[in-house]
């Protein structure tokens, strides 16, 4: 399923949690990342950070200190939302193909 990016926020499921729960430090970022495991658009939100170069805040189940080493280790990104979305779509096919095959 695509998602917009405009509209991801009105589908992220801590949309109704207290914003400063996500803004967090040490290990309560473990729980903060917990609202994230199975949100519809995780990707969207993740790229969001990545993108906008996002300093703190759990953002797609990444912490600020995960997402500096990840934009560190692929400075070539252009587009996180694009790369992450394609990502996905290959995972996808992956799974329909195991579930043909």
């Amino acid at each position: 399923m695509y998602i917009e990016q405009s509209d991801w926020r009105v589908n992220a499921s801590c949309r109704e949690q207290d914003p400063d729960g996500l803004f967090v430090r040490g290990k309560e970022q473990r729980k903060a990342k917990v609202v994230c495991i199975a949100c519809p658009v995780r990707t969207e939100c993740l790229a969001e950070a990545l993108d906008n170069r996002i300093e703190f805040g759990v953002w797609g189940g990444m912490t600020e200190r995960e997402r500096r080493a990840l934009l560190r280790r692929r400075p070539d990104v252009t587009s996180w939302l694009e790369l992450l979305q394609s990502a996905r779509r290959d995972h996808s096919d992956e799974d329909e193909d195991v579930r043909v095959g």
